[in-house]
């Protein structure tokens, strides 16, 4: 057996300037990291307060290692469901004003869990073009009838709904879009999915933490209750810092997924020790709101120089804060320019992102300074410079 066919579409990738290499991270995550070697100052991590590496998160880590050990031993339903995970999921009903949580390893297994567990071939899924990848896939993997409706558009969703009769009708969109970072309008897309008699689902995984009065996402952003967002997840390595992800809802939505998602039932509890550690995260979500008012601030700078300096930023109040390219082996050649100024920024190219929209990913953590911001536009101004003069000569 060869796998020729296989190499000629990686070297395809290759001459796409698409082919990803990963870069080893040896510090601990923070405004200032070391990778393969060198020191750089970061704006690609997803770590929005800071609080990956905070001390009590880590304090927090190592008592529920001594308590609990490090492995969760087994499925939640069979003997891996610790003290510690209970505890996480009362405290995150409570956070998020639902009746229950559940537990899941991974954000890209509670969505492809929650989505499979709701629907199937008998029923329709509509999603937002501009969804996460896990999000797609779980709509494609239910057997449910998959449309795709203009992003963030509550009348091309009205229009599809309006010409299905299927049984069941799923909406799902992302809380904040993870590579533009604009935030979904709830209110619209919930009036319209309950006109159709139909259920929404919001993925706010870059959303919890940041956005809300108190961390609470988009959702709390537009006072939104159960009723007009029945399925909500979240994940809990982004804003949160540590790993993991949940699905809050109703009695009757978590005891559904208790009982029929598989990605919940067929695999390890994540360790317990990290749900000891999330349950701080948590705890500093809810009382650091500088946090917030920190990132707020660091963004209003960062979107005025870029404005001063030409670049074209997209409408973002959020963070994530991409800075369009188009051209994926300009955005790499920008990349690697920034780099070589001790600035690490991820270029994104498609599939992540449609063909014609690569970008600069740029992310902002509450732990970065402003002092840091404007080292980064000073690096934005040099290589728009060299850019110019390269393009004279």
């Amino acid at each position: 057996m060869s796998f020729n066919d296989l190499a000629v579409a990686l070297e395809a990738r290759r001459r796409d300037n698409l082919y990803r290499q990963r870069r080893v991270l040896e510090s601990a995550q923070g405004p200032e990291v070391s990778v393969d070697g060198q020191r750089y100052l970061a704006f690609c991590s997803n770590d929005y307060l800071g609080l990956a590496n905070h001390p009590e998160v880590i304090a927090a880590l190592k008592r529920g290692a001594d308590t609990y050990g490090v492995g969760g031993g087994a499925s939640h339903l069979v003997n891996g469901h610790s003290q510690a995970h209970h505890a996480l999921e009362e405290e995150l009903a409570a956070f998020t004003g639902r009746e229950r949580v559940l537990l899941f390893s991974t954000g890209y297994m509670a969505n492809i869990g929650a989505v499979n567990a709701l629907v199937d071939k008998q029923d329709a899924v509509f999603q937002d073009r501009l969804n996460h990848a896990s999000l797609l896939d779980a709509g494609l993997l239910s057997g449910a009838r998959f449309q795709r409706y203009l992003h963030n558009d509550p009348e091309s969703l009205a229009q599809r709904l309006s010409r299905s009769e299927a049984r069941r009708k799923l909406v799902v969109t992302d809380g904040v879009f993870s590579m533009d970072g604009d935030i979904a309008d709830l209110p619209e897309l919930s009036r319209v999915t309950r006109e159709h008699e139909g259920w929404l689902m919001v993925d706010d995984a870059h959303g919890f933490g940041c956005v809300g009065a108190t961390g609470g996402g988009c959702v709390e952003h537009f006072g939104l209750s159960n009723d007009e967002v029945p399925v909500l997840v979240g994940t809990l390595g982004k804003g949160f810092g540590t790993s993991g992800a949940f699905v809050a809802g109703s009695e009757v939505l978590i005891e559904t997924l208790i009982q029929f998602a598989r990605t919940y039932i067929y695999t390890t509890s994540m360790s317990p020790a990290v749900a000891e550690a999330t349950r701080a995260s948590l705890r500093l979500v809810q009382a650091d709101s500088w946090r917030r008012d920190r990132l707020a601030q660091l963004i209003k700078r960062f979107r005025s120089g870029c404005e001063q300096l030409g670049y074209e930023l997209m409408e973002s109040p959020t963070p994530i804060q991409p800075i369009m390219i188009g051209d994926a082996g300009e955005a790499m050649r920008i990349s690697a320019a920034l780099a070589a100024k001790g600035i690490f920024i991820s270029a994104i190219r498609p599939p992540t992102v449609p063909a014609g929209s690569s970008r600069l990913r740029v992310t902002f953590s509450a732990a970065h300074s402003e002092a840091q911001v404007d080292r980064l536009l000073d690096a934005l101004d040099a290589v728009r410079i060299d850019r110019a003069a390269g393009g004279a000569a």
